[in-house]
């Protein structure tokens, strides 16, 4: 937000420097994050004096120079000049040497010394774009034949110049959100350096009503949500360019002046706080004025020519025939004030914060106007803004005053809260006499209305509505007071914290640090996510309408909770591979949500995603890819850390995002699920690679480390012997139906079965797919001989050709 230093001093007489201005507000919680100078005229003319051409002649080596003489009043110089209108005798603006002209477009250049053409040249005769003080470039600026030679050209083009505060202000702020808001503030604070200046009153005259013959009728529908409206019909005016004092203010601030009536709503913005609203009083349909809720199907062509369908909880502001303006946000194109109007009605009103929030992000709009009513402007100020703007409008723009209007049907009183000195003192940590802080309440105007021994009663005024409770009070006065003032302690106290049982940080830390040890990178996304996630994924596990969707979005592209982790680590693979980043480890510890018939659930999950090489490419060793018996190793090793490896049982894959895999439970509960990521997903993402996926769910992960307890067992005395197949199957086949099929065959010494490649393509039947199998057998007692583990294969391969129509290749 940018406030003006002049600007201030409108409401507030105070000698500081704006340096120790930027100190004070920073100190006040008004954080000045940077200030800079402001002149009207760039440059301020520096450097530029009027002379006088006392000769000019056609340059010896150019047909379009002159070589002119100019005196300066204190000497005469000699330029070379290629305007076309330069004569002798004419008081011209001159760029002297090492004058830094700052031209209306373009970059600064600084006049040197030079010779044009054989030719020295000592300045520059100037046109009003090379000065920066106009657009015309169609010679140089002749001056008035009475003009003073030798003057600062400053002198007779006024320059106005300031300091901006750019202050970085926080969304609770809503008091500070104008000149006068901060001028407020600033009051309190030198108030408590002995220095005790008064806000200034604002000027505004009492208005008479001249006539009532062309009324507008006032209908408010939605009291709750316009709990104030007020209006103004003024006609007769005339549109045209602004006085070049509030042309000044708007500009120091980086606002463009538009005309007359526009610029006095924008001067009442940012000076006072309150939005307002012109309609051009003619184009407005049945001479009434209407404030209801936008109705089905709606549309109005906005401000920016856009033309946009109303939501029916949208505020409008319309006439007989239909809406002329989004309440609090945007302005319709058609009622707006244009060159020709010649009565306006203008609106000044207090809209519900969050039905304004609603809409703008709804519609994506952010405005000025939005961004204060959103925080909630002061209710009882309105009048006064309204006045002031009605005042200005008659004294720069004409025009009789047809109607005022105030609909305050129901009056927002100031809040009151329950105040005592005591725990003021503690809070702050300081001691500060009941007086002191009285006084700095009365500069916030925070007033005592009872008191007793022990607490008081404190009235807060309308416009601080985030002052609602002790501690927001306390909070008020230690920020006037001062941070700084509070005593650093010579000594810190500390106590000593138990953690519950089990600490999940703890455990974290251990499967965390045994990850990034094998390579992985931690990634952290926002639990907000699309719901245009599912636009082309088919899911039974996980659908659209178990989405926790969000009643105020940021945006589309976060409008709903997260039910998967799956999507936000695709778009971190998809984002690293566009960068030339293909190899990737990732791991991510976050919340999922979930909606359905028995309500709302959020649960833990640790993700693994894993993609490309499985080790950076080297000159000594081949480059091999990740598998997914790389991820189950990782796995594997997360739950032996962790000590909840004990009894797994191996399931069917549930999670009908991953083309492959398997689930791990552990005390008939669901640990973790594994597989690779289908290839149809990862495509509508963009991700070229095959992705192998691993999902915790970590509150049952937590839960089993609980009923952990430190086992030990036995190393086996023999070796393990290793059996492959390689399998032609139908395409519908999983790996979880082998592996079953393999454990009925024999329970004794087959301890693990797994798969470690997968081809489908060419050179295969159609709707086949090759499937690589190992099978471990092993006896802890003694060693195996091929015999017994030949027939157990055999009666595997018998079985696998029965159940499933396998085929040996």
């Amino acid at each position: 937000m940018h406030i003006s230093h002049r600007w201030l001093h409108d409401y507030l007489d105070f000698d500081l420097s704006p340096s120790k201005t930027s100190e004070l507000l920073t100190d006040l919680g008004l954080e000045v994050e940077g200030l800079t100078s402001y002149q009207s005229i760039k440059g301020g003319l520096e450097g530029i004096i009027v002379g006088e051409v006392i000769s000019c002649k056609q340059h010896p080596n150019a047909d379009r120079l002159k070589v002119t003489e100019v005196n300066l009043g204190d000497q005469v110089v000699q330029i070379v000049c290629g305007a076309p209108n330069v004569a002798e005798g004419q008081k011209v603006p001159v760029a002297t040497v090492g004058t830094l002209l700052y031209p209306t477009e373009g970059e600064p250049f600084k006049i040197k010394k030079s010779k044009i053409r054989g030719e020295e040249s000592y300045g520059m005769i100037c046109a009003e774009d090379e000065m920066g003080i106009g657009t015309s470039h169609d010679g140089i600026l002749v001056l008035p034949e009475d003009t003073k030679i030798g003057i600062p050209l400053s002198n007779l083009f006024e320059t106005y110049e300031d300091h901006i505060y750019e202050i970085g202000l926080t969304p609770n702020r809503s008091d500070a959100m104008s000149h006068y808001g901060v001028a407020r503030d600033l009051r309190a604070g030198l108030a408590l350096e002995k220095s005790q200046p008064p806000l200034n009153t604002i000027p505004i005259s009492s208005f008479h009503v001249e006539n009532t013959t062309s009324p507008i009728e006032i209908e408010v529908e939605e009291h709750e949500l316009v709990p104030r409206y007020l209006g103004v019909v003024i006609s007769g005016i005339e549109v045209k360019e602004s006085p070049t004092w509030l042309k000044d203010r708007l500009k120091s601030i980086g606002l463009n002046p538009i005309n007359n009536i526009v610029d006095v709503t924008n001067f009442i913005l940012h000076g006072l706080g309150q939005p307002l609203h012109a309609f051009d009083y003619n184009k407005i349909k049945g001479s009434k004025v209407v404030v209801r809720k936008a109705k089905q199907s709606e549309k109005l062509l906005c401000l920016d020519e856009v033309d946009r369908e109303l939501d029916t909880d949208d505020l409008v502001i319309c006439d007989t025939e239909g809406p002329m303006c989004i309440a609090g946000v945007f302005g319709g194109l058609d009622s707006g004030v244009q060159a020709d109007t010649k009565g306006i009605f203008l609106e000044a009103a207090y809209f519900n914060p969050v039905s304004v929030r609603k809409t703008a992000k709804r519609h994506g709009l952010n405005t000025d106007s939005s961004f204060r009513f959103e925080r909630g402007v002061d209710p009882n100020f309105i009048l006064t803004a309204r006045d002031r703007a009605t005042q200005l409008i008659l004294e720069i723009a004409g025009g009789e005053l047809i109607e005022l209007a105030d609909l305050y049907p129901n009056p927002i009183n100031e809040n009151e809260v329950v105040f005592s000195f005591d725990r003021c003192r503690k809070l702050c940590g300081v001691e500060i006499s009941d007086e002191a802080i009285l006084d700095i309440l009365n500069q916030l105007d925070i007033h005592m209305v009872s008191d007793s021994e022990e607490e008081v009663v404190l009235k807060i005024p309308t416009y601080r509505v985030d002052v609602t409770r002790e501690a927001d009070v306390i909070e008020e006065v230690l920020r006037i007071y001062g941070f700084n003032q509070v005593p650093i302690p010579d000594k810190l106290n500390a106590s000593l914290t138990f953690h519950k049982k089990p600490d999940r940080d703890k455990i974290y830390n251990i499967a965390a640090d045994l990850l990034v040890s094998n390579g992985f990178n931690e990634i952290m996304n926002n639990s907000l996510t699309s719901s245009s996630n599912w636009e082309n994924i088919s899911s039974k596990a996980f659908k659209p309408e178990n989405d926790v969707q969000l009643l105020n979005p940021l945006s589309n592209e976060l409008d709903v909770m997260r039910q998967t982790m799956i999507f936000g680590g695709l778009k971190n693979i998809v984002h690293n591979q566009n960068r030339q980043a293909p190899d990737l480890k990732l791991f991510e510890l976050g919340n999922c949500y979930r909606k359905d018939v028995e309500g709302y659930s959020q649960s833990a999950h640790l993700s693994i995603w894993l993609t490309g090489a499985k080790k950076a490419e080297n000159w000594a060793e081949k480059t091999n890819n990740s598998s997914f018996y790389t991820l189950k190793g990782m796995v594997e090793s997360i739950l032996n850390k962790l000590g909840i490896n004990k009894n797994p049982k191996i399931e069917e894959l549930k999670n009908d995002l991953l083309e492959d895999g398997y689930e791990i439970r552990i005390a008939n509960k669901a640990v973790a699920e594994m597989g690779w990521i289908k290839p149809e997903i990862c495509k509508s993402f963009g991700v070229k690679s095959q992705v192998f996926y691993a999902e915790f769910n970590w509150d049952q992960v937590i839960e089993a480390s609980v009923m952990n307890k430190t086992q030990f067992q036995i190393l086996p005395k023999t070796q393990f012997v290793r059996r492959d197949f390689s399998l032609l199957l139908n395409r519908s086949v999983s790996f979880r139906e082998i592996s079953e099929i393999a454990k009925k065959t024999d329970k004794k010494i087959l301890k693990e079965v797994g798969l470690f490649d997968v081809y489908e393509g060419k050179n295969l039947p159609d709707g086949k797919k090759s499937y690589a199998v190992s099978f471990i057998f092993q006896d802890d007692e003694k060693t195996l001989k091929d015999k017994q583990i030949d027939g157990i294969m055999d009666e595997i391969r018998k079985q696998l050709e029965r159940q499933l129509s396998a085929e040996l290749r």
